[in-house]
Protein backbone atom coordinates (compact mmCIF):
# COMPACT_ATOMS: atom_id res chain seq x y z
CA UNK A 1 0.00 0.00 0.00
CA UNK A 2 1.19 3.66 -1.05
CA UNK A 3 0.71 6.12 1.55
CA UNK A 4 -0.07 9.00 -0.88
CA UNK A 5 -0.17 12.72 0.33
CA UNK A 6 -4.09 12.92 -0.06
CA UNK A 7 -4.30 8.80 0.94
CA UNK A 8 -6.63 8.40 3.92
CA UNK A 9 -4.08 6.08 5.87
CA UNK A 10 -1.37 8.75 6.01
CA UNK A 11 -4.23 11.77 6.91
CA UNK A 12 -4.91 9.20 9.64
CA UNK A 13 -1.18 9.23 10.58
CA UNK A 14 -0.67 12.36 10.49
CA UNK A 15 -3.93 12.94 13.30
CA UNK A 16 -2.04 10.65 15.56
CA UNK A 17 1.03 12.17 15.37
CA UNK A 18 0.33 15.35 16.56
CA UNK A 19 1.46 14.56 20.42
CA UNK A 20 -1.32 16.54 21.87
CA UNK A 21 -3.85 14.74 19.48
CA UNK A 22 -4.59 11.31 20.85
CA UNK A 23 -3.72 12.93 24.22
CA UNK A 24 -6.61 15.25 24.34
CA UNK A 25 -9.05 12.61 22.91
CA UNK A 26 -8.13 10.24 25.49
CA UNK A 27 -8.48 12.79 28.54
CA UNK A 28 -12.31 13.15 26.99
CA UNK A 29 -12.82 9.67 27.06
CA UNK A 30 -15.05 9.75 30.23
CA UNK A 31 -17.12 12.45 29.26
CA UNK A 32 -16.94 16.72 28.07
CA UNK A 33 -14.21 18.72 30.43
CA UNK A 34 -13.81 22.29 30.79
CA UNK A 35 -10.36 23.64 29.62
CA UNK A 36 -8.93 23.95 33.42
CA UNK A 37 -9.91 20.47 34.12
CA UNK A 38 -8.35 19.56 30.48
CA UNK A 39 -5.11 20.71 31.36
CA UNK A 40 -5.14 19.61 34.81
CA UNK A 41 -5.87 15.60 33.96
CA UNK A 42 -3.06 15.47 30.99
CA UNK A 43 -0.24 17.53 32.91
CA UNK A 44 2.62 19.37 31.10
CA UNK A 45 0.71 21.07 28.35
CA UNK A 46 0.26 25.14 27.75
CA UNK A 47 -3.24 26.86 27.94
CA UNK A 48 -2.40 27.82 24.27
CA UNK A 49 -1.27 24.58 22.75
CA UNK A 50 -4.85 23.16 24.89
CA UNK A 51 -6.42 26.04 22.37
CA UNK A 52 -4.34 24.98 19.52
CA UNK A 53 -5.38 21.06 19.48
CA UNK A 54 -9.01 21.25 20.76
CA UNK A 55 -9.62 23.77 17.54
CA UNK A 56 -7.66 21.11 15.61
CA UNK A 57 -9.66 18.29 16.57
CA UNK A 58 -12.99 20.38 16.47
CA UNK A 59 -12.12 20.80 12.54
CA UNK A 60 -11.15 17.58 12.14
CA UNK A 61 -15.08 16.76 13.74
CA UNK A 62 -13.34 14.69 16.46
CA UNK A 63 -14.18 17.02 19.09
CA UNK A 64 -17.18 19.58 20.07
CA UNK A 65 -16.88 22.34 21.69
CA UNK A 66 -20.52 23.60 23.91
CA UNK A 67 -20.41 27.24 25.68
CA UNK A 68 -22.99 28.41 27.53
CA UNK A 69 -23.33 32.00 29.60
CA UNK A 70 -20.39 31.06 32.02
CA UNK A 71 -18.78 27.87 31.24
CA UNK A 72 -17.16 26.07 27.95
CA UNK A 73 -16.56 22.35 27.73
CA UNK A 74 -15.22 19.72 25.48
CA UNK A 75 -16.19 16.48 24.29
CA UNK A 76 -16.21 14.06 21.90
CA UNK A 77 -18.12 13.47 18.72
CA UNK A 78 -19.02 10.12 17.67
CA UNK A 79 -16.45 10.20 15.23
CA UNK A 80 -13.62 10.96 18.30
CA UNK A 81 -15.07 8.20 20.04
CA UNK A 82 -14.21 5.53 17.40
CA UNK A 83 -10.43 6.86 17.42
CA UNK A 84 -10.39 5.32 21.27
CA UNK A 85 -9.67 2.05 20.28
CA UNK A 86 -7.02 2.28 17.65
CA UNK A 87 -5.58 4.85 20.61
CA UNK A 88 -6.03 2.52 23.72
CA UNK A 89 -4.04 -0.28 20.70
CA UNK A 90 -1.04 2.04 20.28
CA UNK A 91 -0.99 2.63 24.14
CA UNK A 92 -1.23 -0.95 24.77
CA UNK A 93 1.85 -1.19 22.61
CA UNK A 94 4.02 0.87 23.80
CA UNK A 95 3.54 -0.34 27.22
CA UNK A 96 4.46 -3.93 25.89
CA UNK A 97 7.29 -3.10 23.46
CA UNK A 98 8.34 0.49 24.13
CA UNK A 99 11.07 -0.62 25.94
CA UNK A 100 12.60 -1.82 22.91
CA UNK A 101 12.11 1.61 20.34
CA UNK A 102 15.48 3.11 19.86
CA UNK A 103 15.09 6.84 18.67
CA UNK A 104 18.65 7.68 18.58
CA UNK A 105 20.38 6.93 16.11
Amino acid sequence: MDFLADCRARQAFDLLANTWNPVVLHALRHGPRRPAELRRVIGGIRPKVLTETVRRLEGAGLVVRTASRDRVEYGLTDLGRSLLEPIDALGRWAHERGDEVTLDG
